[in-house]
């Protein structure tokens, strides 16, 4: 039975975050509703009323700087996956809005989501490191940009997601963010986000690194023998009910959150879809 530590490091965070601006948060809750619309239940037209105030604000507000999926406390920047998130919302809007024939500001929202696209690919991707990076002009890598063709923002088999793939499957040592099949959410060398104390790597992008190769997978048969095998060795840091924690520190201990609700999701997502591109081959 591994051990479970409760990082202070982690929950120190929290306490803050109710004061931050996180403008990615968007991007989760559009995706959400979109899929409860496709298969649970029709969105009524009251919730679209409120759906549609707050995509009009997106259009408004997307351009701000904030703190990032991972609560920065030290700063605000243009964090490259806010704005994916922030497209996501919008699209998720339109798509909603069309199979429903729903009242729309259609050409502003594709307009505003056509914009954040050009902006992501133009400012979001460091030619010098071939990578999309964690913020606009940043030299570092981050691993929620693993979500880009999760949430098909991109093609997983683009050149330039490939390229993000290869520099975040490097070790630390050689700026990646993978270490003994295990991702760092950054580069773990350097305190990026203002708290003190030691990093772990984090479950739920380990599990979406897999994804994404899966899906890269299904037309370069090396990412998915890729994916299968990194799956597997993430199948081992799980407790012996099966459970994980928020992140897996250098021993093999858990850390943080525990049981990690985002890390099983993630695990779900990453073996659905494992299983069925497997199927296929």
């Amino acid at each position: 039975m591994k051990l479970i530590v409760l990082s202070t490091r982690r929950d120190s965070r929290n306490f803050s975050a109710v004061s931050q601006f996180q403008n990615d948060v968007y991007g989760e809750i559009m995706d959400a509703l979109y899929l409860c619309n496709k298969y649970v239940s029709p969105i009524a037209y009251d919730m679209w009323l409120k759906i549609r105030e707050r995509l009009e604000w997106i259009c408004e507000n997307w351009q701000r700087p904030d703190a990032g999926i991972w609560e920065m406390r030290n700063r605000e920047e243009h964090f490259t996956y806010s704005k994916v998130m922030n497209w996501v919302a919008l699209d998720r809007g339109i798509r909603l809005a069309e199979k429903r024939a729903l009242p729309a500001n259609h050409a502003k929202w594709l307009e505003e989501r056509d914009r954040i696209y050009e902006e992501v690919m133009s400012r979001g991707w460091n030619q010098k490191r071939r990578a999309f990076t964690q913020f606009y002009g940043s030299e570092d890598l981050d691993a929620s940009l693993l979500i880009m063709p999760l949430v098909f923002f991109i093609a997983p088999n683009d050149p330039r997601m490939l390229s993000t793939l290869a520099a975040i499957l490097e070790n630390p040592s050689h700026g990646g963010l993978v270490s003994d099949s295990l991702v760092y959410r950054y580069p773990p060398q350097t305190r990026i986000d203002g708290l003190p104390g030691e990093e772990g790597t984090f479950n739920m992008c380990s599990f979406w690194l897999v994804e994404a190769l899966t899906r890269a997978g299904e037309r370069i048969p090396e990412k998915l023998d890729q994916a299968r095998l990194l799956f597997e060795r993430m199948l081992g840091y799980a407790n012996h009910l099966g459970l994980y924690a928020e992140q897996t520190g250098p021993q093999g201990e858990a850390l943080g959150n525990f049981p990690q609700a985002f890390t099983h999701l993630a695990l779900i997502s990453a073996a659905f879809n494992l299983d069925r591109i497997l199927g296929i081959h």
